[in-house]
């Protein structure tokens, strides 16, 4: 009888302490996150890009890269985190959208960013057979955008789309992406 009541017990500490679990350090930064989403959705929805921007890039990089997965989970999506920070592959975290999996690579820039950043992480998503969101607060120069067109897996996420993502106003159907990305069985013939 006292066996089954200690199980019980044990049972509900390591539920407790689950919480815990979780590095101080990733508590803070998801804290704030969470209230930099809330912001972002709220009072300063309307403030101008510009001040937005510079609010982004004087973030803490890592506070950075939880507040886009807050934004993907704020829209209902699943999101994977990954359980360090650092030595994480090039790849921030995952959402899943529409029953697809999508990595995230989050880049805080000022300026433009740099083509052999996309074309790795273009790399990396196509071993891995997901599509991509690479995710930054710079410009994207042609050649950037180049390298993403060849290959279909990546989504490059800036400026507008980027607001758009974190203030909670409407987000392009990525679904068209990963279509691209999945190798095709069958091939047909045009006439």
């Amino acid at each position: 009888m006292l066996l089954p009541v200690i199980a019980f017990i044990f049972i509900l500490l390591l539920l407790a302490l689950r919480h815990y679990r979780t590095p101080l350090r990733h508590r803070w930064r998801r804290r704030q996150a969470r209230v930099m989403a809330s912001q972002l959705c709220g009072r300063d929805r309307l403030q101008p890009p510009q001040l937005l921007y510079a609010r982004l890039r004087a973030m803490d990089p890592l506070a950075f890269e939880e507040l886009l997965l807050e934004s993907f989970e704020r829209r209902g999506h699943k999101v994977m985190r990954n359980r360090r920070y650092t030595g994480d592959g090039g790849i921030d975290g995952q959402v899943m959208i529409d029953g697809a999996t999508w990595l995230i690579q989050a880049k805080r820039y000022a300026g433009a960013i740099r083509p052999e950043h996309v074309v790795a992480f273009d790399m990396l998503c196509q071993s891995r057979r997901c599509g991509g969101l690479f995710i930054h607060t710079g410009r994207t120069g042609p050649r950037s955008r180049l390298s993403v067109s060849h290959s279909g897996a990546v989504r490059i996420i800036s400026g507008r789309t980027l607001l758009a993502l974190l203030t909670g106003g409407p987000f392009p159907d990525l679904t068209i992406s990963i279509e691209l990305a999945r190798p095709t069985t069958t091939t047909r013939k045009l006439k």
